[in-house]
């Protein structure tokens, strides 16, 4: 084992011993990870030790908020799960932002906290570094589930069945937490030779898959709206047939955004927070949701007033008709659309019914509104930012995956990003600043080691970006490929204009902010200043580089004009 001096909490010898912690790592590889995201700490030295005698690939992040992050975006870009180690006290507390994204959003992650030594446990004040009453209490509200290890025997099968929840739908970041004797002590468990994690079947029950075809058999102005839950559950490829059995209009969410075709003749697009669209999802006679809880932005700001029926299928019962009454389907949302999709066409359910909006086609019907937006865009003096995402957009390969802060490029991307063939990232989820550098870093560091084209676009305001400028740091360290679009206003952009529009003047916004090419430059990290009419040619040369990159725009990009206020 290793000993410590009690006077500096130094190792003073070391061995080669097997320990607690190298059962962790050897069910983390018997399990398929690869990559772990963290930073080391006194209470888990004994599971960075093990590390060094194993084959996982450790991303050392500055702050573990970000490493949250960057599990995070690993996962998203993979579709694998995303594995974060936590020093005790301080840094586990410093993730929990980050894994409240995680959790919003259904990320798979399984999130190893160590903790102080078991006879600390219990909330006795024994004046420990780093203790906490209950550590594991803090990350209740931001994992799935929290487990305690006590004994080294336990850890391959609760790390075994961490695994399996997180991956189980509803997906989503798994807590475990083992105290510094039982990672460091020695061991006479064998090494783990293998781990067998499979998700739990989350099926539709067939008597409400039976009613919703039901329903839909007789709809005449039947619609979609595509939540993030389509894109976790893989359901694209149902969604896809079933709009196209009913005719059905298809809107994604920010979530959803790369669910359904941007260009298919029945794709409305993101376009949600649009009274158009709006006034579209609400003549639906039958209304089908998928993976979203008809929230804040999805239900425009809580304006949307819908006259037909709903058919709600969500993985998380507690989602099901949270703030609209329907026919609710728990079940993941690949099962119940796969489901859906051959129950329809053995009813025949295309040809029982003319799909007709008023007189209208569908396929009218979303050209009409797509053209409405877009006029109600022109009319209010945007050409800039149109222009600004829409070179960007161009200048952004059709598969790279992008990561986007919450900033308001980001909300522009919400609703006019096509993904393509690429994936587009968020942390819509709970909308927490400093998403979109770190999960960039952990999305191309996964699509490097899965052997996919691994250059990534991350885009953040200069509010957003010092959150995790610090990782410039990581970045350079391990040459990860990653082109950072900083997005400089002078301040808090949205949060400016949101209170300018309310109060006539805005308090608190502005910042004192670094030079962020020679910031950049003095992590060693190339960087460049560019026009916002420069942007596209200045991101096409920053993606032919090798390793990091920050681009910077200094201009004040405006938000299209709010509809649920008219």
């Amino acid at each position: 084992m290793i000993d410590f001096d009690p006077g500096t909490a130094a190792p003073t010898k070391g061995t080669n011993q097997r320990n607690g912690g190298d059962l962790v790592v050897e069910t983390l590889e018997a399990l398929g990870a690869k990559t772990v995201f963290g930073i080391p700490g006194q209470h888990a030295l004994g599971l960075f030790d093990a590390m060094g005698r194993g084959n996982l690939h450790f991303v050392s992040s500055r702050v573990e908020n970000n490493s949250a992050f960057a599990a995070d975006g690993y996962s998203r870009a993979t579709g694998e799960v995303g594995v974060l180690f936590l020093s005790t006290g301080p840094g586990a507390l410093t993730s929990l932002a980050g894994l409240q994204e995680a959790y919003a959003t259904g990320v798979p992650m399984v999130v190893v906290a160590s903790q102080i030594p078991l006879d600390g446990l219990g909330a006795r004040r024994k004046g420990m570094l780093h203790q906490l009453d209950d550590q594991k209490a803090s990350a209740a509200n931001v994992t799935k589930s929290q487990r305690l290890i006590q004994h080294a025997s336990g850890i391959p099968s609760a790390i075994q069945d961490a695994w399996t929840e997180a991956i189980s739908s509803p997906q989503g970041p798994v807590w475990i937490e083992i105290p510094q004797n039982v990672l460091l002590d020695p061991i006479m468990v064998p090494p783990v030779e293998d781990a067998l994690a499979e998700a739990f079947d989350n099926p539709p029950r067939v008597e409400l898959i039976r009613e919703a075809v039901k329903w839909l058999s007789t709809a005449e102005r039947p619609a979609i709206i595509a939540g993030g839950g389509t894109r976790r559950g893989r359901a694209e490829k149902s969604l896809l047939s079933i709009a196209e059995q009913l005719r059905a209009p298809v809107i994604c969410t920010p979530g959803g955004n790369g669910a359904f075709p941007w260009t298919h003749e029945l794709s409305l697009q993101s376009w949600i927070e649009d009274r158009y669209m709006t006034d579209v999802l609400e003549d639906a006679d039958v209304l089908i949701v998928i993976g979203s809880s008809l929230g804040e932005v999805t239900s425009n700001y809580f304006t949307f007033e819908p006259r037909g029926r709903i058919i709600q299928i969500d993985a998380e019962p507690r989602v099901l008709e949270s703030n609209r009454p329907g026919l609710g389907i728990r079940a993941d949302a690949g099962q119940a659309l796969a489901a859906l999709d051959e129950a329809l066409a053995a009813a025949g359910a295309a040809d029982k019914v003319t799909r007709s909006w008023h007189g209208t086609s569908p396929e009218d019907v979303v050209k009409d509104s797509l053209a409405k937006v877009k006029a109600r865009l022109e009319s209010q003096d945007l050409a800039k930012e149109l222009k600004f995402m829409s070179d960007i957009r161009e200048a952004v390969p059709a598969d790279m995956q992008t990561f986007w802060d919450m900033t308001i490029s980001a909300y522009w991307g919400w609703s006019c990003w096509d993904a393509r063939q690429g994936q587009f990232h968020s942390a819509q989820g709970a909308g927490g600043l400093g998403y979109g550098f770190p999960a960039a870093i952990g999305g191309a560091v996964g699509l490097e080691t899965t052997g996919k084209p691994s250059r990534v676009l991350a885009v953040s305001g200069d509010g957003s970006s010092m959150y995790s400028i610090s990782e410039l740091a990581t970045a350079k360290q391990h040459n990860v490929p990653v082109t950072w679009l900083i997005v400089d206003d002078g301040g808090y952009g949205i949060l400016r204009e949101y209170m300018v529009g309310a109060f006539g003047q805005a308090t608190a916004t502005e910042l004192a902010r670094p030079d962020f090419v020679k910031l950049a430059e003095s992590f060693g990290v190339p960087a460049r200043r560019v026009a916002p009419e420069e942007v596209g040619d200045a991101l096409k040369a920053s993606f032919e580089a090798d390793g990091p990159n920050v681009v910077v725009v200094e201009t004040l990009l405006k938000m299209f004009g709010p509809t649920h206020l008219d």
